[in-house]
């Protein structure tokens, strides 16, 4: 292991024994016993390999029961894993769930000193770093009430305030941003900003794909306890958003089953000389051409009408051929060909959907649908479906364009 990994993950996975009742507990118990394994568990991690190196910073986003909060768990130490090992090369602050190592009955002040002591942080240090700590809570009179009287805002308040006077080579946080109200959540941003500015390393849990785009170079997109995805931050939660979106969505579109006797048909559809009906991956800003063919059953001319929505469903944009004045190209005797180009495509990144339909040809009614996944990326943090020009005005009268 090398000096500069604080990480280093391998075929890591834990499962847990089906105990729903009392009977299921003896007859696991009974399993390990006399065969040494129990076969019949449910399997939360599979395969994880992973590598932190320090001064880096890891996203690790997932849908909830993805085993996000497991895997910070087996990294910290908390769990023991049933396959594969972790192997951790510096100190750890961890902030995992809600008041965990927090004693409900002795005061937030007692709390801090006894979390410090077990970090190694007593005497002229604790006294000189307790002020800060307390400072940096921000929970006023409450410090010397019983943390059981807490809110879970104040309780993360509590928590953070400590790991970050200890300064650790590795935090670790799930859903810290989460709690608390505004003005801490920027604290705690901040801090954030600063410890990984001086060479501090994080793995952060949070939905909030803002946050760990903003503190995070580098993702990793857990699935149903498997790793689906990993590399830099953009991609991932770029992809993840998109697959989200699309699990999401109640719409469905279904083609037609007979298709012999479609007035207008769609023989196929590509994207950017891509055919088939996999989704086509685009950067930000490129030009986008989508190429149709169609076949009329007694050769009169069709329309194609192309639209573009998010993968919620949220239309986008829509254009046809008959608005434009544009007649698809005659290939055949029943056979025609159109396409389209979105140069300098304004999408932002994000998941999308390219729905192609074939019309008659006064361009009333639909009578074949084609829909082809679009996933634009690009590293941007604005917020919205598309890229509006802009500029910014500046104090002395200025323009800035960007």
């Amino acid at each position: 292991m090398s000096a500069d990994v604080l990480i280093a993950a391998k075929g890591l996975g834990k499962a847990y024994p089906k105990v729903h009742r009392s009977r299921d507990r003896l007859r696991a118990l009974a399993r390990l016993v006399f065969t040494g394994s129990d076969a019949d568990r449910i399997s939360v991690l599979r395969d994880i390999d992973i590598e932190v190196r320090r001064g880096e910073s890891l996203g690790l986003i997932g849908a909830n029961g993805a085993g996000k909060s497991t895997l910070l768990k087996l990294i910290t130490g908390v769990l023991t894993p049933t396959a594969g090992e972790v192997r951790v090369n510096g100190t750890i602050g961890a902030l995992l769930e809600l008041g965990a190592g927090f004693h409900p009955e002795y005061s937030g002040r007692d709390n801090i000193v006894m979390a410090a002591a077990l970090h190694g942080l007593v005497g002229a240090q604790l006294r000189e770093r307790l002020p800060q700590i307390i400072e940096f809570a921000d929970i006023g009179r409450y410090i010397d009430e019983p943390v059981k009287h807490y809110s879970s805002g104040m309780v993360v308040r509590l928590g953070f305030a400590v790991v970050a006077a200890l300064k650790p080579d590795l935090l670790v946080t799930d859903e810290v941003l989460a709690v608390g109200d505004e003005s801490f959540q920027k604290k705690c941003v901040k801090w954030m900003q600063d410890y990984l500015a001086d060479g501090g390393t994080l793995i952060l849990v949070s939905h909030s794909m803002y946050h760990v785009q903003k503190l995070c170079r580098h993702a990793c997109w857990l699935r149903d306890g498997e790793v689906a995805m990993t590399g830099d931050v953009f991609d991932v939660t770029q992809a993840y958003l998109a697959w989200h979106e699309r699990r999401s969505s109640d719409a469905s579109l279904q083609r037609p089953l007979d298709r012999a006797n479609i007035e207008f048909s769609l023989v196929s559809v590509d994207l950017d000389d891509s055919p088939g009906e996999g989704p086509l991956i685009v950067a930000q800003g490129a030009t986008l051409r989508v190429r149709a063919r169609i076949r009329s059953r007694d050769g009169r001319p069709p329309t194609l009408a192309v639209g573009i929505v998010r993968a919620d469903g949220t239309p986008v944009y829509g254009v046809g051929s008959d608005m434009d004045g544009v007649a698809p190209c005659r290939i055949g005797e029943n056979d025609f060909v159109s396409e389209l180009e979105f140069p300098s495509l304004a999408l932002l990144p994000g998941g999308y959907s390219v729905r192609v339909h074939s019309l008659d040809t006064e361009g009333v009614r639909i009578f074949d649908t084609i829909e082809r996944g679009l996933s634009v990326r690009g590293a941007t943090r604005e917020l919205g479906l598309v890229r509006l020009a802009h500029r910014w005005n500046l104090a002395q009268g200025e323009d800035s364009a960007t």
